[in-house]
């Protein structure tokens, strides 16, 4: 079974930059694609990103394209959030999760949820 932790979260500035990171731990992660969500308060949670287990494909929310990047680092079993020109709108708490091969945005089609990280952008 695979275990997911998020860390990387604080409080930052409008215009700043931030890296979260996805670590798996009891087994590898490398069969399954993993999805970024937020969730803002009093909202539902929502998809940020995506990354493949297969080719390594990408895929963001529009909200967030041109500003994040995942990527995943398999030898540290790590999958990677790297958010720039943040603004209040990307205040949330994010989470990562263990997605279908292919990636996807429905959170439903995800599992293995972490405890997320609290993500703040102050104006």
């Amino acid at each position: 079974q695979v275990q997911l932790v998020e860390s990387g979260g604080g409080l930052v500035q409008a215009g700043d930059s931030l890296r979260l990171s996805c670590a798996a731990s009891g087994r590898t992660f490398e069969h399954y694609a993993i999805g970024w969500f937020r969730q803002a308060p009093g909202k539902e949670r929502a998809f940020v990103a995506s990354i493949s287990a297969i080719d390594g494909s990408t895929d963001y929310a529009d909200s967030v394209k041109g500003r994040f990047t995942i990527a995943r680092d398999s030898a540290k079993n790590t999958v990677y959030l790297q958010m720039t020109s943040l603004n209040a709108e990307d205040t949330g708490i994010y989470y990562c999760a263990l997605g279908p091969v292919f990636g996807s945005p429905l959170v439903s089609a995800h599992h293995g949820w972490g405890q997320g990280t609290q993500v703040t952008v102050s104006s």
